[in-house]
């Protein structure tokens, strides 16, 4: 019998480990560097000034309760010039791009069930390629749904998303739509395939849960889900100076999970626990779990001051690493040839992307910044995708990035988008010397 529920202490003393620590505990303790590396806060900023999109996205605006956050490429097999990045936009629902950034399809939000309940609000989306129904193959977009606590599942057909998600599928994590007005509800995503099915990691808004979930062709054209088991990973983490350390947030709120990226080569699931680091996990949620690395605020003392509605810190010990600025979100792979390649994050706090080898102990490369070109930079990135394929104007593959600060000239509106970079701009601009895929 599968357990349900998964917490990293059930699954062994030693579940937690950091890559290359010396002595696995059952809370992380890592060292003030994480990976032993040298790089030290912004030490990658004056070699990112190359790397400038080549286009972006229509602005989406605040004032209309649109708010672009996480893409997913579909490549065309049969004609590259029609490939999509198919997106969500929260309360605004899904819209999809061609190449050239043009918007060719909305898609509005699931409305409220009643007066005072939610409504939809699609958060992240990733693909399946090759998923049979009704005994064809078809390629689907998988999208989370904060506002429901489930899936929005859509089938690609001739460059038109047309939803087949089974009726009555049944919620995530919820027990009832009061639960689910509570907004403890999916939050990242992210879906694959292998020999023995169809799958999404989905992680839980404001909790440390990540669930794993299979996907099946229902029948009668539309796919539902299964919950397989959950993970539930720490909240409390054991400090070097003995010291326990948590997360601070809002009163009822947890060191929560959005950015996930499975290397499907290795069956490897990371998944970006915003302010605490990234971990390494198999994509079925069991075996270890380990701390790829952890935030500079790793261990940072804050208590939540009601007053101020926010939290007040004290000194940072220097218990984390020196890459990851917090939130650490967006996370996507770059596969350069079978069984390595490069896992970028997006570190929020200081608009930069980290990049870390898939192989191995995930050792640290670099990072680089997006700077201004014929577009705007991109800062406070959300959400990420790429793919190692050229396409048309994207020479070694395309690389779309959410920028939660777009700033077009002459607006002092907020807004967001999404820029796109070919990836030989960023192998060959960024200082780093990354590979680009044959």
């Amino acid at each position: 019998m599968i357990p349900r529920l998964l917490t990293v202490a059930a699954i062994g003393a030693s579940a937690i480990v950091l890559v290359g620590a010396a002595q696995p505990h059952p809370n992380p303790q890592p060292p003030a560097h994480a990976n032993g590396h040298a790089y030290a806060y912004g030490h990658s900023k004056s070699k990112a000034e190359g790397v400038t999109a080549k286009l972006e996205t229509p602005a989406l605006w605040d004032a209309d309760d649109a708010d672009a956050d996480d893409p997913a490429i579909w490549v065309d097999e049969d004609d590259a010039e029609n490939s999509l990045v198919i997106t969500t936009a929260k309360e605004a629902g899904m819209n999809v791009y061609d190449l050239e950034g043009q918007l060719v399809q909305h898609i509005d939000p699931k409305p409220a069930p009643r007066e005072d309940d939610a409504p939809g609000r699609y958060n992240n989306v990733d693909l399946i390629h090759g998923f049979e129904l009704d005994g064809d193959e078809v390629d689907l977009a998988v999208v989370s749904d904060k506002g429901m606590d489930d899936l929005g599942i859509f089938v690609i057909d001739d460059g038109e998303l047309v939803e087949v998600t089974a009726p009555g599928a049944g919620r995530i994590f919820s027990a009832s739509q009061e639960e689910v007005n509570e907004e403890h509800t999916a939050y990242g995503l992210a879906a694959w395939q292998d020999d023995d099915g169809a799958y999404a990691l989905v992680s839980r808004n404001s909790e440390t849960e990540v669930a794993l979930l299979e996907l099946s062709d229902k029948g009668d054209g539309t796919i539902g889900w299964d919950v397989v088991r959950e993970l539930a990973l720490p909240a409390e983490f054991a400090m070097p100076d003995g010291s326990t350390w948590t997360t601070c947030d809002d009163p009822g709120q947890y060191a929560q999970v959005e950015g996930i990226a499975v290397d499907e080569e290795s069956g490897t699931a990371y998944l970006g626990q915003e302010l605490v680091g990234i971990w390494k996990v198999d994509a079925d949620l069991t075996g270890e779990a380990e701390l790829v690395d952890t935030a500079i605020e790793f261990g940072l003392p804050g208590a939540y001051d009601a007053e101020l509605d926010e939290c007040v810190y004290g000194e940072n010990p220097g218990f984390g690493g020196d890459v990851l600025r917090t939130d650490i979100e967006g996370l996507t792979i770059y596969e350069t040839d079978e069984g390595e390649g490069y896992l970028l994050a997006s570190s929020q706090g200081d608009d930069s992307f980290a990049v870390y080898e898939i192989e191995d102990d995930n050792a640290y490369v670099g990072s680089f910044r997006t700077s201004d070109g014929v577009v705007d930079s991109t800062q406070h990135s959300d959400g990420a995708d790429v793919v190692n394929v050229s396409l048309p104007g994207f020479d070694g593959g395309l690389l779309v990035l959410q920028d939660g600060d777009n700033t077009p000239e002459g607006s002092d509106e907020e807004s967001t988008n999404f820029k796109y970079l070919a990836w030989e701009d960023v192998a060959e601009n960024s200082g780093l010397d990354l590979d680009i895929a044959d």
